[in-house]
């Protein structure tokens, strides 16, 4: 049987999973206090719910990935091909990635991208925690009601405009005859325009401006749950406000920190519109590279082997803040 059609037989698995969770349930309906699932949101919304879900998870989410992985271990072949004798399983397209394949040189430029792609990603994941957290406890514990409205209505409203369009205006603004380099000419500060691009000065901004929202809210969310009494009776003992943030605050925030480190890493390590628009003449973003692989080059499986290596490198990280903060995958997304 072919590799390719076993991962089509994949929602037959899951659908059985969906199947046993069911039977496991019902055993436990004659719990007067329990209620099953239709009996909790009734038999059209319950069918509309199992729907939706079943249609997320396997078409959108598990065959496209199941799929990769499989093609990943696959050459490159016509159409006519595949299927066929030469079509056989290979571990050619992560070789490449660390080998050139025409040469045999090691393979330098895709494998300093891809640090460069998980480092800047680290860094803009850094700067947003830094930068959101502040703002978040305030939010949560210290600001009006009426002050967090206008600050969640500032913060919402740029993402009304596309993506793209937000990074091409940065780039405007960040460019050698933008509007900063003209007003610190213009103030005296430069005697020429800085180079912001460049520098990579506009990728970092650029990425993290992107994934604002997604730090701030884990976080807002986590901190205004947190019993103001906590704070109150630490400062009635006198510790200091970074005792305070040490040693109450953060640890229990810890599954929101978790969360937002997640999502911003993930997002930026595999964001391709900002590092395109905002990125220098010498930086290379390694989901350029798999875009290229698979729309240019039209090398499918090696495309798939490098997404693979990012996704890889991604649960690594998503299990390090896992563990870093001593928290559970389900605590993450309450």
């Amino acid at each position: 049987m072919s590799s390719r059609v076993i991962v089509f037989l994949i929602p037959v698995v899951v659908i059985a999973i969906f199947w046993a969770m069911a039977r496991a349930e019902r055993r436990l309906a004659h719990d007067p206090t329990h209620k099953g699932f239709f009996e909790r949101n009734g038999t059209v919304l319950g069918i509309v719910f199992i729907a939706l879900v079943a249609f997320w998870t396997l078409f959108l989410v598990t065959l496209p990935y199941l799929y990769m992985v499989v093609e990943s271990f696959h050459p490159k072949l016509p159409p006519t091909q595949r299927g066929g004798p030469d079509d056989v399983l290979t571990l050619e397209q992560y070789k490449s990635f660390f080998v050139t394949p025409t040469d045999g040189t090691w393979n330098t430029n895709h494998m300093g991208a891809f640090v460069f792609s998980i480092v800047a990603s680290v860094l803009v994941t850094a700067f947003n925690f830094a930068f959101c957290y502040p703002l978040a406890y305030y939010m949560a514990q210290a600001g009006t009601a009426q002050k967090v409205r206008l600050i969640m209505l500032c913060l919402i409203v740029p993402y009304w405009v596309n993506e793209i369009l937000r990074a091409f205006s940065l780039r405007l603004l960040l460019a050698s005859k933008g509007l900063i380099n003209q007003a610190m000419m213009g103030l005296g500060l430069t005697d020429k325009p800085v180079d912001f691009l460049a520098m990579d000065v506009g990728l970092y901004v650029g990425l993290s401006y992107a994934y604002l929202l997604v730090m701030i809210f884990p976080l807002y969310t986590a901190i205004e749950s947190l019993d103001k009494n906590q704070i109150e009776a630490a400062r009635d003992l006198g510790a200091p406000w970074w005792k305070i943030h040490r040693d109450v605050v953060i640890p229990y925030a810890k599954p929101g920190i978790a969360s937002g480190c997640t999502m911003v890493f993930m997002l930026a390590a595999g964001s391709l519109a900002a590092p395109q628009f905002l990125g220098g003449p010498s930086t290379l973003w390694f989901t350029s590279i798999v875009y290229d692989f698979f729309f240019q080059a039209f090398n499918w499986p090696r495309g798939a082997a490098y997404a693979f290596i990012l996704l890889a490198a991604c649960i690594a990280f998503v299990m390090l803040m896992l563990r870093l903060f001593k928290v559970s995958l389900g605590e993450t997304i309450k």
